[in-house]
């Protein structure tokens, strides 16, 4: 009786689930922390106005952010430090 669809449910809860990419790279940290100050800034543009100009350079920031994190994968750098794996 240790065949049931309940207990197939356990077992796949038990295997460990290999999280090898798991964003932490210097490409992922670089690119959260380039979208983070952009929506700060954004944020903080909205709240004084709203300053359009300014929130829109935040928008345009966040992309870049968000590109840059892309560019450092293709060259290498989405791997996790040594230590981390």
């Amino acid at each position: 009786m240790n065949n049931t669809v309940a207990n197939q449910g356990v077992d796949r809860i038990d295997e460990e689930v290999p999280h090898d990419l798991h964003g932490n790279s210097p490409a992922a940290w670089t690119a959260v922390a380039i979208v983070l100050v952009a929506f700060t800034v954004g944020a903080i543009a909205m709240v004084l106005g709203p300053n359009w100009v300014l929130f829109w350079i935040s928008v345009g920031v966040a992309v870049l952010g968000a590109l840059a994190g892309k560019v450092l994968q293709l060259l290498g750098f989405g791997v996790p430090a040594d230590g981390d794996r």
